[in-house]
């Protein structure tokens, strides 16, 4: 597996980690504490990929550019996680609806 798809995969199982089971349990409907626990997990997916390539100079495809480690991860954890965060803030708005 490249070093890219090991990152994505990474973001990836953090996103639907904290979408489908944390923040449903700890932050519920309140976005506020949603983008705070959102905070730190993108900071947990960073630190992760730091600890294997800081200081390498590794470099990573980005739709043609080339990134370091840091952008690379913090781009692809925005683009697969901004779907998701939409479908989660609809879901809850819709339940929250019927809920009324």
């Amino acid at each position: 597996m490249s070093a890219e798809w090991s990152i994505i995969l990474l973001n990836a199982v953090i996103i639907v980690i904290a979408y489908v089971w944390v923040y449903p349990k700890l932050a519920g409907k309140n976005s506020n504490k949603v983008a705070i626990f959102d905070c730190v997990t993108s900071g947990l997916a960073v630190l992760i990929v730091a600890n294997k390539y800081w200081g390498t100079g590794a470099e990573f495809n980005f739709l043609q550019f080339e990134l370091n480690w840091f952008w690379f991860t913090l781009l692809s954890y925005s683009v697969i996680e901004i779907p998701i965060a939409l479908w989660y803030f609809r879901a809850s708005l819709i339940k929250g609806n019927a809920d009324k």
